[in-house]
């Protein structure tokens, strides 16, 4: 994760008035901070300076204070921002966060003048602040507007958020501090300056809920910005899943699209409660309407992706990455993704009466029958040129012929060579007989004795080669990721695939299973189950065959987050 600072700097003359103190001491008060918070925790990021006014005296200490630590950077003025058009802003934006090689990011927003934090934080919604969850926010200004800006709604996924705010007097007091609503963590320490208060943003302080601390530290180099994710407070998180057992398994509560479910023993049921008992969360898991995982249409996206881009939900299970999805949903890779596999009946029994032919296939008989024949023929021809040039008796071609088949049979005839090259003719072709003899006679021995079994089907090239074959997949997994390795893929034989492809759910397919000629494509740990629970016997038996190998569809499965 990058980190990424926003320092936000607010209205600042009221309370100098307060303090008595001259407004160019304010700036150079508030710059020198600045500097320090760059200084100890942004060394060498790309630092942003937005601004909505460039004639304060706030705005020129901070660019002073920057042109002497800062290795890279950008100052926008947001008003002048809007003023452009569409294209021009869109390069800006483009440009405002640095490039993929940029680690460490830094903004840093001037609203110096009261009435100017609305247009910010425009601007930074337009910059979509919010994918950069892991932002750091320091906000500098005075105490009136601390909750309205660390709590603002485009900071709603910022991590780290600090306010730094010129010293008021009057919020020594306690009774001041509960007026303001604003919870306060005092260390031993004396207060960081005489003119300065320090508000930090937490999470989940407010009983689960984000709230703003009060903060008094000596020095702006450590302790800032902490981990707050090790413990949630009982923050209650927005879960959306689709069942898909052994990863995520649930019971309705009520009948209600979408509505709340009861979760079931699952894998990632078990995951998710070690890390609420360790995290201090609980969740509400919600049942995604149409059992979607997220198809893309015109960039946004249906099913559990959809919620996450809309922000309607914390994260999701169970899930696969695509090119499109990591575009609007950040990842959490948990699982090797499940590979695909063909359902069909068992290989049956071979009739025991075909059992003489089973030792050789099709195509070898038709090579041993011409075999046969072709030795005939040549062994005709030479004895017939013998008889021509050299004279003497001849020989029939029936005779060679049979005196071929019959020596395969290990039955052959009389001799009928009558020269010496008829003889070696004949003595290759005894060799080769004993050869394919000893083959089929104990291959035949070994079908006597285990009955054979039809082929299994176990790849899509299995299912195109038995011609009249059909296939389906279920609705709530030919969507998606699946969907788009089908129909975008290359391969000849997944394009075949993809053409015949009936969509119906696994029940119904597994009954057509049952009737032959037909197969289901569907995830191995998935269907695994349905059959072991639905459709196997107390003696393990099924009439099922799920194919051993595999077929690698998906990269991987994890967690959506938003």
């Amino acid at each position: 994760m990058v980190a990424v600072a926003a320092i936000v700097v607010g209205a600042v003359p009221v309370v100098s008035q307060d303090l008595n103190l001259p407004v160019e001491q304010v700036g150079v008060d508030v710059g020198m901070m600045v500097g320090q918070v760059v200084e100890h925790h942004l060394t060498g990021c790309h630092l942003v300076l937005i601004t909505t006014t460039q004639h304060s005296h706030t705005f020129s200490n901070i660019i002073r204070q920057f042109s002497e630590d800062v290795e890279a950077g950008m100052v926008v003025d947001a008003g002048w921002a809007f003023s452009q058009n569409q294209l021009t802003q869109d390069n800006l934006v483009q440009g405002l966060w640095g490039d993929s090689r940029t680690t460490c990011r830094g903004l840093i927003l001037d609203l110096t003048i009261s009435n100017s934090i609305d247009v910010a934080f425009r601007f930074l919604e337009s910059a979509k602040l919010w994918k950069h969850s892991e932002t750091r926010v320091v906000v500098v200004g005075g105490t009136a507007g601390v909750k309205d800006v660390l709590l603002h709604h485009s900071l709603r996924n910022t991590v780290h958020a600090l306010y730094l705010a010129l010293h008021d007097l009057t919020l020594h007091t306690s009774a001041h501090l509960g007026k303001l609503g604003l919870r306060t963590v005092l260390p031993q320490e004396d207060s960081l300056s005489e003119r300065v208060l320090l508000y930090r943003r937490c999470l989940y302080c407010n009983n689960g809920q984000a709230d703003v601390q009060l903060i008094l530290q000596k020095t702006l180099s450590q302790g800032l910005f902490q981990d707050q994710f090790q413990n949630f407070r009982g923050h209650r998180l927005r879960i959306v899943t689709v069942p898909y057992f052994p990863y995520m398994d649930y019971v309705r509560r009520r009948d209600v699209r979408g509505g709340i479910v009861e979760p079931r023993d699952s894998l990632d049921i078990r995951i998710i409660t070690s890390f609420s008992h360790v995290l201090n969360f609980t969740i509400d898991l919600f049942a995604e309407p149409d059992r979607s995982f997220g198809d893309e249409r015109d960039g946004n996206f249906s099913g559990m992706i959809g919620q996450l881009q809309r922000e309607e939900t914390d994260f999701s299970t169970i899930v696969a990455p695509t090119t499109g999805r990591l575009k609007v949903v950040e990842y959490l890779r948990a699982y090797p993704s499940d590979v695909m596999a063909v359902t069909s009946l068992k290989p049956s029994l071979l009739p025991a009466h075909l059992s003489l032919i089973r030792p050789f296939s099709g195509d070898l008989w038709f090579a041993l029958l011409w075999s046969v024949v072709a030795w005939g023929v040549l062994m005709w021809v030479l004895q017939r040129v013998w008889q021509l040039v050299a004279g003497g008796r001849s020989v029939k071609f029936n005779t060679a012929l049979l005196y071929g088949w019959g020596a395969l049979l290990e039955q052959p005839p009389r001799d009928p060579s009558v020269s010496a090259s008829g003889q070696m003719l004949v003595g290759w072709w005894l060799v080769f007989c004993l050869v394919i003899a000893t083959g089929f006679r104990s291959s035949l021995i070994a079908h006597l004795t285990v009955q054979g079994k039809s082929s299994s089907l176990d790849y899509f090239e299995d299912l195109v080669s038995q011609g009249n074959w059909r296939w389906a997949t279920e609705p709530w997994l030919y969507k998606g990721a699946a969907y788009e390795y089908f129909a975008k893929h290359t391969d000849p034989v997944v394009n075949q695939i993809f053409k015949g492809m009936e969509v119906m759910e696994a029940d119904e397919a597994l009954q057509k299973v049952m009737a032959g000629g037909f197969s289901l494509i569907d995830f191995k740990n998935y269907i695994s189950v349905i059959v072991a629970s639905r459709y196997t016997d107390s003696l393990g038996n099924t009439p099922f065959y799920i194919s051993n190998k595999e077929i690698s569809v998906l990269a991987a499965f994890g967690w959506g987050v938003r």
